[in-house]
């Protein structure tokens, strides 16, 4: 990664409120137009740590650059190259999808504003219901808008806090081609998400849990990283294999996935020698797999302390 690529670069960010840190010493160096996901239970502080990332929140401690900006000195030039999606719908649902854009694009002093909504309305298939109002959109349609309202003034970074929140699969689908034709064009994109489907379309993942994070890599690498090994099992009497398995020597995961029973251990042939006595029963079917996150985040998510105790 060459330093000229980097668009953020922070070092020990810190918040406390009262007498709790709610990000605790958080570093990161994002890429030019990666999609950079942040992926974590609620609470865990993503929200928190991508305000301060992006000089929306100033922090406690810490120090560091966005779009080559000082996090703490020149937040407000940040904010003119940030694009900021909310988890909760947050235009005016008595306008039209037209005049929530022009009130935006007037609010950024954006040049030649008129064509530039036109533009947008045509960009995200919206132009045939930009007289509807806001208000009476489907949560696929008002997710368009957010998204549209978010670029309407070219932003070189686009933040995503739970941006697919309570939107149907197709739309959720078109959402996300959208984000990935933002990065393709060098758009710079931080996704707050806690759904493990969603954390596999970025191209980095970074795990917090308590405030801390407890990885940060490519998405491709996350698994490989945490070092489990994972059997699945099908078939009959899983619920009685689950209960036997948990707590015995090289068994550190089970959890069920559907209609199959996942094992997971950092040491193999202690996992192996665990399951054996099972793996002779005809009625149950045995397979090693390659882990994935999930099995990695609940791995993690095991070993992490919760900063409200």
């Amino acid at each position: 990664m060459n330093e000229q690529d980097i668009v953020i670069d922070v070092r020990g960010l810190t918040k406390i409120y009262g007498n709790r840190k709610v990000v605790d010493n958080f570093d990161l160096k994002v890429p030019k137009g990666a999609v950079y996901g942040f992926l974590g239970p609620n609470g865990s502080g993503k929200t928190t740590t991508i305000r301060m990332v992006c000089g929306l929140l100033i922090p406690n401690a810490g120090q560091g650059t966005c779009l080559g900006w000082d996090v703490i000195t020149q937040s407000e030039e940040i904010k003119t190259s940030v694009g900021y999606m909310t988890q909760k719908f947050s235009l005016w649902a008595d306008l039209t999808i037209r005049e929530n854009l022009d009130f935006v694009a007037r609010m950024y002093s954006v040049p030649d504003r008129h064509r530039k909504v036109s533009d947008a309305l045509d960009d995200l298939g919206l132009s045939a219901r930009s007289n509807q109002l806001a208000g009476s959109l489907s949560g696929g349609w008002k997710q368009r808008l957010a998204l549209a309202a978010c670029m309407i003034h070219d932003p070189k970074l686009l933040l995503l806090d739970e941006p697919t929140a309570g939107v149907d699969p197709k739309a959720r689908r078109e959402f996300w081609d959208s984000i990935h034709e933002l990065a393709d064009s060098g758009v710079t994109i931080l996704v707050s998400t806690h759904y493990m489907d969603e954390a596999v379309q970025c191209d980095f993942i970074a795990y917090i849990a308590y405030g801390r994070k407890l990885i940060d890599a490519p998405s491709t690498e996350i698994a490989a990283r945490v070092g489990l090994h994972t059997w699945r099992a099908e078939g009959k009497g899983l619920p009685e294999i689950a209960k036997a398995l948990k707590g015995q020597a090289g068994v550190e995961q089970v959890a069920r996935f559907g209609t199959a029973l996942h094992v997971s251990g950092r040491d193999d042939t202690a996992l192996q020698a665990a399951i054996a006595p099972w793996r002779a029963d005809p009625g149950v079917n045995w397979s090693e797999r390659e882990p994935g996150m999930e099995e990695a985040f609940i791995h993690l998510m095991s070993g992490a302390e919760d900063n409200f105790q």
